[in-house]
């Protein structure tokens, strides 16, 4: 059976450095900007009221854009900030602000799985246009035709089982052909409970001090792409 490859971003794909140190700043920098603009689109609009909603029907939209500052210095992961964050990211991928740091070996490493024929999926906390946007204005170009699917928090959150069984069954494919890659511990025992195969990338670059069996908790660990057998 053909293994499909399922993949996190930050700290996996990509250093988490890029998400922390430019795009989370850029998100938060822009936001004002953003909603003072285009806050009365009804996509915009939808992510907002519902985060005046969940705070006691906020009124005023600098108190929503408040709200959603202090949500970004505290990397909360909600499905609305995300939303927003995309399309401040879309704004800037446009213009050529920025481009996503992919890790050589990850780029390699995607292409490689992608010519012998093994189906690759995305699965981030980032919202799946923010991940095309990623994937789509990389530093190594163009890396969207590499994918056939892409997952985030909608399909549930990262650390519950029943995510990774929710996404095997929208792949149509068994779990146990789907392999996960996380730099995240807990995310990688909530796929293993749900019966997927998983790898801890344990990057030197993004984690300094190597995580040690006890701490990798069984999960089989390599510090690149290049380490990895679908």
């Amino acid at each position: 059976m053909t293994t499909t490859i399922l993949t996190d971003i930050e700290g996996t794909a990509g250093s988490i450095s890029f998400v922390r140190e430019v795009l989370f700043p850029y998100a938060r920098r822009e936001l004002p900007r953003f909603v003072r603009e285009r806050g009365q689109e009804p996509e915009v609009r939808r992510w907002l009221d519902q985060v005046a909603t969940e705070h006691g029907a906020m009124c005023e939209d600098a108190m929503i854009v408040e709200t959603l500052q202090g949500w970004i210095d505290e990397d909360r992961k909600h499905t609305a900030l995300k939303a927003l964050q995309g399309m401040i990211w879309a704004d800037g991928y446009g213009r050529a602000d920025f481009t996503a740091h992919v890790y050589p070996d990850a780029v390699e490493g995607l292409r490689r799985w992608h010519a012998a024929g093994h189906p690759l999926a995305v699965y981030s906390s980032g919202s799946v246009p923010a991940q095309k946007m990623f994937f789509g204005h990389s530093d190594a170009g163009d890396l969207l035709p590499l994918f056939e699917a892409f997952f985030d928090t909608q399909v549930g959150g990262k650390r519950e089982a029943a995510s990774y069984a929710r996404i095997a069954g929208e792949l149509g494919r068994e779990p146990g052909s789907i392999l996960f890659l996380s730099d995240v511990v807990a995310e990688l025992d909530a796929a293993r409970e749900a019966g997927l195969r998983t790898v801890l990338v344990d990057r030197l670059e993004d984690y300094p001090q190597p995580r040690g069996d006890e701490e990798s908790n069984g999960h089989p660990r390599v510090e690149s792409f290049d380490a990895i057998t679908p």
